[in-house]
């Protein structure tokens, strides 16, 4: 590999890093200014214009807080949950294409994919990441030491289970059309028509399952306050506390991206009509906005189930709804083939 190639890279990791962040930072904003227009209210509007400058007084502020570690804690677990959490949710970004192969204007001698890494397992890295995501808020819970931080690691690992299958057998339809793990695949299979269109109840398990993967509401049972104060983060503080909203809304964003790149053709364009002179990013991006937006809609939109509920809905409705979609599939392919 040649030290172009290496940084190359370096500057795609860089800049998808950044984004990432961006987005993580101006999401909460966005949380903020969703809910204060739904409930009739301004939201934030006093830090920069617009308050447009809530999100880098809100990361000051938690870098400054007195960092308290309570003396009944297990350590090293308390402190390396939090990171867990975060590291799986940023990671997870590493296999989704941006946008098709660019020379950045003719500035490389060859086209490099918008993507950090073209994996030809690129949907299982990210199924894998994102179990790896629940052990930092189970670890959390357990290190705490704390009834309710308890509780709630153990409601997020019966939750994450309950839904990861649901949420796994969604996308085997798409694999069975697309024939391969290859999100680049994926997207490129879409160019003449969705896979929304042809995977409809796959897309609907998807999109619900997703919010009980990132613990939205109305799947937050974890960190349900009424309940449990605040489910596993009770006892966190400062920025390890800010390192589990950093992961949830990155968590969000990689979710978004996973949906249009598997069922809305990724940065494809509209089908049969292209791209319309529209940059393939802005595609994605736009796209991506769309379901970041859902997400916040839906919070304060929606009241949170009871657990019986959330249970019932995941082993007795979805996953047998999710089982016919793949029988569904297999039977269309063999009758249009």
């Amino acid at each position: 590999m040649s030290v172009l190639w290496w940084l190359v890279t370096l500057v795609k990791v860089g800049v998808i890093f950044g984004a990432v962040l961006g987005v993580v930072a101006y999401m909460t904003l966005a949380e903020r200014k969703v809910s204060g227009h739904i409930q009739l209210r301004l939201g934030p509007n006093r830090v920069g214009p617009f308050g447009l400058l809530q999100p880098i007084a809100d990361g000051l502020k938690l870098m400054f807080k007195e960092d308290i570690i309570p003396d009944h804690v297990d350590k090293v677990i308390y402190l390396l949950a939090p990171a867990i959490s975060t590291v799986a949710a940023f990671a997870a970004y590493a296999v989704i294409p941006l946008g098709p192969p660019t020379d950045f204007f003719g500035l490389l001698p060859e086209p490099v994919p918008l993507q950090i890494a073209d994996v030809n397992i690129g949907i299982l890295y990210i199924f894998a990441l994102s179990s790896m995501g629940v052990y930092g808020i189970v670890l959390a819970g357990w290190s705490s030491n704390n009834k309710y931080s308890l509780l709630g690691g153990l409601r997020s690992s019966a939750q994450m289970i309950s839904y990861e299958l649901s949420l796994g057998m969604s996308v085997v339809g798409v694999l069975m059309m697309s024939g391969s793990l290859s999100l680049t695949r994926v997207v490129e299979d879409q160019a003449g028509l969705w896979y929304v269109f042809l995977q409809p109840l796959g897309f609907i398990i998807f999109i619900i399952a997703a919010f009980a993967e990132t613990n939205r509401l109305p799947f937050d049972l974890p960190e349900a306050e009424p309940e449990l104060v605040a489910g596993y983060h009770t006892e966190y503080s400062s920025m390890k506390f800010s390192l589990f909203f950093m992961s949830e809304y990155a968590a969000m964003f990689t979710i978004s991206a996973m949906a249009v790149t598997l069922y809305f053709g990724g940065w494809q364009g509209l089908p049969g009509l292209g791209t319309l002179g529209i940059p393939p990013v802005l595609w994605f991006v736009g796209k991506v906005a769309f379901f970041l937006f859902l997400f916040l809609w839906v919070r304060w939109t929606l009241p949170r189930f009871r657990y019986d509920q959330l249970m019932n809905l995941g082993w007795k409705v979805f996953l047998p709804l999710s089982l016919l979609n793949v029988l569904l599939t297999g039977l269309g392919l063999v009758l249009l083939r």
